[in-house]
């Protein structure tokens, strides 16, 4: 299990027009039927560990990606 954790970083006069277009990419892409619970985590299989990757490099200029393994993870409240 992977979870991808991702920030915009982009100029203060740009930011809301790459948000609305990274989001929209993003929910339109197969990333979206993954468990999300924050607007910056993302929850994946390892099957969806090329695709994630794949989807994060085409927005690597505006968005900082950080990647972690998990072998399971609990809901504490």
């Amino acid at each position: 299990m992977l979870i991808y954790f991702y920030d915009l970083r982009t100029k203060l006069k740009d930011y809301n027009r790459i948000k609305r277009r990274f989001y929209y990419d993003l929910h339109k892409s197969r990333l979206s039927t993954y468990p999300t619970k924050t607007k910056s985590v993302i929850i994946v299989d390892d099957a969806g560990e090329a695709m994630s990757d794949k989807f994060f490099m085409k927005w690597r200029r505006y968005v900082e990606v950080y990647k972690a393994r998990a072998t399971s993870i609990e809901e504490i409240f």
